[in-house]
């Protein structure tokens, strides 16, 4: 009897202490969150990625933690920042197709949850300092109206560095909703700004910090003793662009300090990514282009705007000292959208005033590595256009005529160079019914309709004919 009683009295223990690691395990880890984006940085544009680039703190970052080397994002600026705040493809709430322009007046729909609003409601302190890039004609598309407890920087993004002008003299700077027209190179300012409010937060609230660079888009501008670091570069935007991107990664370096100083690290992930691939093609290099596009994606085709890998798959990693291995490499599958349950998941954190996401839970991927869950990529949905990739294979459709479908292998070909189409029509024929199960799903692109309304606005509408009516609207065809 004695026996049984030690015997049960074990089994109990056992038990409980099982029970007990299990709650630790499923207990959220709440820790702060500094998430760092870059604007058309090329994917090869990064010292651990073999450039002449010097990017130690983004390095030592890459190396301390998790490399994320098929990490995607969407082909451009406005759909890629608005699939990182919904956790959703942009396809489904019109942000599909290029970007918020200056005179435009629409913005990411305000039925969409954000990350931002998910982490407030779960009692963080949310900060954006930094390019927004997500509606700025209407203050109701604007961060504070978003979930962000403060905000600092440009609402657009394409800037003179310096003077902080969008065109013909408009200053697009803000400091909580109030215009900024202090001068000063903005990629200074913010890692002045993000360090100061490290340095002044109370960490017994935890802290989501959105830092979101303009570096190293259009214009290429950097301060002269950044530019003469590159003096044996003989390519005048190429020596900007990559002293732009040091003097982004001097910054980061400075916000890593604050985190130290604070004493708050060990606590803080840092993520980091560029919004998109690298500008290749001068038409999506902005209005502030120069005749030389220097961004370089590597072995990946083509950059910013297409569909290919070169403007899909980024930069990005993830570090979080004894949570994430050092050294790690994530080859599987992650998309942008998976950040927002992945941060709601550490932040203990409710989704359910989101709709639907896109999103997949990362953290076992990057803290225990695990395979990443992540078997699709949807790449965009447009009316004109489609990209979905299914484990390995990656289909490219273009609809207008003269259409083109191209298929490849993704593992094999990641240059994307043998369009292996014509030898699996069955397969082409699969991912074309799921780019248009996912289009039947798609909101209109608020860039065309806008579009659209524009040029009717300039051009007469047609007289009527004897005993006719002329009707216009958005469902014309």
């Amino acid at each position: 009897m004695r026996f049984i009683r030690y015997l049960s009295a074990f089994v109990l223990a056992f038990v409980a202490l099982r029970a007990a690691r299990s709650s630790a395990q499923e207990k959220p880890l709440r820790p702060n969150i500094v998430y760092i984006m870059s604007d058309d940085q090329g994917w090869k544009d990064v010292g651990y990625h073999g450039s002449d680039i010097k990017t130690p703190n983004i390095d030592r970052l890459a190396s301390g933690g998790a490399r994320l080397e098929q990490y995607y994002s969407q082909q451009i600026c406005t759909p890629s920042r608005a699939a990182l705040m919904t956790g959703r493809y942009p396809f489904r709430y019109g942000l599909q197709s290029f970007v918020i322009a200056a005179g435009h007046t629409y913005g990411l729909p305000t039925d969409e949850y954000l990350i931002s609003q998910t982490l407030h409601d779960a009692g963080y302190y949310t900060a954006i300092v930094g390019k927004w890039h997500l509606g700025h004609a209407d203050p109701k598309y604007w961060p504070r109206q978003r979930g962000f407890d403060y905000q600092y920087g440009p609402l657009i993004g394409e800037i003179d560095y310096f003077t902080h002008e969008q065109h013909a003299g408009v200053i697009d700077w803000y400091d909580n909703n109030k215009l900024d027209k202090q001068p000063g190179y903005s990629t200074t300012l913010f890692g002045d700004r993000a360090a100061k409010l490290i340095s002044e937060h109370d960490f017994s609230k935890p802290l989501y910090l959105y830092l979101t660079f303009n570096a190293p888009h259009t214009p290429y501008q950097a301060p002269q003793e950044y530019i003469d670091k590159y003096k044996d570069i003989t390519d005048p935007s190429r020596r900007a662009y990559a002293a732009a991107i040091t003097a982004m990664d001097d910054q980061i370096g400075r916000v890593i300090e604050a985190l130290e100083k604070k004493g708050v690290r060990s606590n803080t992930i840092i993520f980091f990514q560029s919004d998109n691939g690298g500008t290749r093609n001068a038409m999506f290099a902005g209005e502030r282009a120069t005749s030389t596009i220097p961004c370089d994606n590597g072995p990946f085709r083509d950059g910013k705007g297409m569909l290919y890998e070169g403007g899909t798959r980024v930069i990005a990693l993830a570090n979080w000292p004894g949570h994430i291995k050092a050294g790690t490499t994530v080859d599987g599958m992650v998309h942008v959208v998976d950040m927002y349950p992945t941060l709601a998941a550490l932040a203990g954190a409710s989704t359910a005033r989101a709709k639907p996401l896109d999103g997949l839970d990362m953290w076992p991927t990057l803290s225990e590595g695990k395979p990443s869950p992540r078997t699709e990529v949807v790449y965009n949905i447009e009316p004109f256009r489609a990209a979905i990739r299914e484990g390995d294979w990656k289909l490219i459709w273009r609809t207008p005529l003269p259409s083109s479908v191209e298929l490849f292998d993704i593992s094999k070909d990641p240059s994307e160079k043998n369009n292996l189409a014509s030898q699996n029509p069955q397969i082409v024929t699969k991912l074309q019914n799921r780019s248009n199960e996912l289009a039947a799903q798609a909101a209109k692109s608020l860039f065309f309709a806008t579009e659209l309304q524009a040029m009717m606005k300039r051009i007469a509408v047609p007289a009527a004919l004897p005993g006719e009516e002329f009707e216009f609207n958005e469902d014309n065809e």
